[in-house]
């Protein structure tokens, strides 16, 4: 079977998983690169859908649209719009007829050393949407206007065309006065979209503005007062407004989308912000606080998709981080839910992967991931949370492709490089390994100067550090993430791991010892492939650690 096959410009190489041309590896998410592989392994003749149903999501049932949004993906990654090599073949399937093919044993060229290989920018015009202003003079209407920028966010980002940087990126620059040239390079976008909320009673006011990021032209402009219960309309005409400013074509289905309400019940989508806002702050109060919310917007209106999947989310994050006692059929049926009444969202597909993730039923949570980064190609949390699930199988160098997405579609997220680092050790790509590492350690710096109360960024951090050999920084850190939050078994295993790394091997078997008992099975199958605390594998009190993982 032939290692690499060569088309055109581009090398499939299917030992590396990756897709080539001379500007370095190309972009594809993993069910678009195996319909990529099926037709090329086919190639010169027609191949039924079915066919490629059957191979590519084997034992899944999925529909046509699913294999669409692939072929479009893989077009687009090929630069074949004009459908010139790849071919649809009414009623009867797809035909890959490309004008130079060839099989062989070669590998595409490696990533050049000493820096991480990244996916190159594409051809999409891309756009960060900044936190709408409060300027109801109500600061309890913040979570509002927080709230319709993030539909903003997500109903740009269904569309695949278009790149869209993540919420938590965005959303660093609430309430600061910013130059949005300066926001448009920090974040490497084209466009910046900005405007302000105003909500009084039944009547809500919204400006929003695109600005060029080159000039800080204005591109487009408008105001809309309506009544509160016309909300949905008003993001419906800004999604649609830029769509025909950036002339993005719209796939059939992603025109179908547009325009949906999530809810007919403005009191339920109000309830539902509440509770994506509280969401955000991820610790256990607040994750409680939001399911309360979510469960009151599902009390008025049952048929809210996204209030199950902020349900699932909020069930998800309690079991894995605080070992709540929430059952299997509580942990899917809420996903599920929101998958009858939406089949395309992409959020619940990813709450339903990650469920899936704690139960260890792998090959079904990355169906559902992979169905998340189908509707969503920018969804941040499909890619993160199906790296987590990589990195728990020993599946290195899948779990490094998600994690590098995750951090180009969230560039001020420091968590995904420092934990690829962890991957890139266990591949033995140091050199990588360092550049994620200094650029994680330096996104954590930016995230613990806007939340010095957080100890995630100091005590992933610290591993960072130790990594380049700042020991003294990198102590400091982990000291300081035991005592911002010293009970978090977070804090306390990376705390070990930060110790193996050191050498100071008894405390990091100590803390481990007081650990492993509070955590789940698939932190234990985590434990088993963290390259961090692999120096005490040959240390004697080792066995007491693996009685406790059994």
């Amino acid at each position: 079977m032939a290692k690499a096959i060569r088309f055109q410009n581009f090398v499939l190489d299917l030992e590396r998983y990756a897709l080539s041309n001379a500007d370095g590896i190309v972009s594809l998410r993993p069910k678009s690169f195996e319909v990529l592989r099926y037709l090329a392994e086919h190639a010169r003749r027609v191949v039924p859908k079915e066919d490629i149903l059957g191979a590519v999501w084997a034992d899944v049932n999925v529909t046509d649209e699913s294999l669409t949004r692939c072929i479009s993906d893989v077009r687009r990654a090929i630069n074949d719009d004009d459908q010139r090599i790849i071919k649809t073949v009414a009623k009867r399937g797809y035909l890959f007829d490309p004008i130079d093919l060839s099989f062989d044993e070669a590998k595409s060229d490696p990533a050049p050393p000493h820096r991480l290989p990244s996916l190159p920018p594409d051809d999409r015009p891309s756009i960060a949407v900044l936190p709408f202003m409060n300027i109801s003079g109500d600061p309890e209407q913040e979570y509002f206007s927080d709230g319709i920028t993030e539909d903003i966010i997500t109903d740009l980002a269904q569309i695949s065309r278009l790149h869209v940087i993540a919420r938590n990126s965005t959303f660093t620059y609430k309430g600061r006065s910013v130059n949005v040239a300066e926001v448009a390079r920090e974040l490497g976008v084209s466009f910046v979209l900005e405007g302000s909320v105003r909500k009084a009673g039944a009547r809500v006011r919204v400006t929003a503005q695109l600005i060029s990021g080159k000039d800080s032209g204005h591109v487009w402009a408008n105001r809309y007062d309506r009544d509160l219960s016309d909300i949905f309309a008003i993001q419906d005409d800004i999604t649609k407004a830029i769509v025909a400013q950036l002339r993005v074509r719209l796939l059939p289905e992603e025109q179908n989308s547009l325009g949906v309400a999530p809810t007919g019940n403005v009191e339920a989508y109000t309830y539902y912000l509440r509770g994506r806002e509280f969401l955000h702050r991820r610790s256990k109060p607040f994750l409680e606080l939001a399911k309360r919310m979510f469960n009151r917007a599902l009390e008025i209106d049952p048929n809210y998709a996204e209030a199950y999947a902020g349900v699932a989310d909020c069930d998800a994050f309690l079991r894995l981080h605080y070992g709540a006692d929430i059952s299997t059929e509580s942990l899917l049926s809420t996903s599920s839910k929101a998958l009858e009444l939406k089949p395309g969202l992409a959020e619940a597909h990813a709450s339903r992967g990650l469920a899936l993730t704690l139960l260890r039923r792998y090959d079904e949570a990355n169906q559902a991931f992979d169905e998340a980064m189908t509707s969503s190609p920018d969804l941040f949390e499909a890619h993160y949370f199906k790296a987590r699930a990589c990195f728990t199988q020993g599946k290195f160098e899948e779990a490094c492709h998600h994690f590098k997405r995750a951090a180009e579609i969230n560039p001020m997220d420091c968590q995904s490089l420092l934990v690829l680092t962890g991957a890139l050790r266990s591949l033995n790509r140091i050199d990588e390994m360092m550049s994620a590492a200094r650029e994680g350690v330096s996104r954590a710096e930016r995230e613990l100067a806007r939340h010095p109360e957080n100890p995630r960024p100091a005590y992933l951090g610290a591993g960072g550090l130790a990594i380049l050999g700042e020991i003294d920084r990198a102590r400091e850190w982990a000291a300081r993430a035991l005592v911002i939050d010293p009970d978090d078994v977070l804090t306390q295993y990376n705390g070990a791991c930060f110790y193996s790394i050191v050498g100071d091997y008894d405390r990091a078997i100590d803390i481990l010892i007081g650990v492993l008992p509070r955590v789940g099975k698939q932190t234990k199958d985590w434990v088993r492939n963290d390259s961090d605390l692999k120096p005490l594998k040959t240390h004697p009190r080792y066995a007491e650690v693996l009685r406790l993982l059994d």
